[in-house]
């Protein structure tokens, strides 16, 4: 079972608010998922993004793959320096 962090789109129209979750990528974007590792707030100034770290750490360990934009958001948080050191 191959399985993805990825966006979850939230929110309602031209609002959007977005969840970090770790999915099966057979699942559709907004469908069923395993577990939420963090939150992403685009409409704030400065973009909002919040993450479990633990959780993500643990979630890239076992071999899960972050979507593009996921590991820049991961990036900036700090969190894929730290996957790297721990590597």
């Amino acid at each position: 079972m191959p399985v993805r962090i990825r966006l979850k789109r939230m929110g309602t129209h031209k609002k959007p608010y977005y969840r970090l979750v770790v999915a099966d990528s057979r699942s559709p974007r907004d469908g069923r998922f395993i577990d939420q590792v963090g939150t992403y707030d685009p409409l704030k100034k400065p973009a909002a993004i919040t993450v479990n770290e633990e959780k993500t750490l643990d979630w890239l360990k076992k071999g899960a793959i972050p979507s593009d934009t996921v590991k820049t958001l991961l990036s900036k948080a700090g969190v894929m320096k730290q996957f790297a050191e721990a590597r």
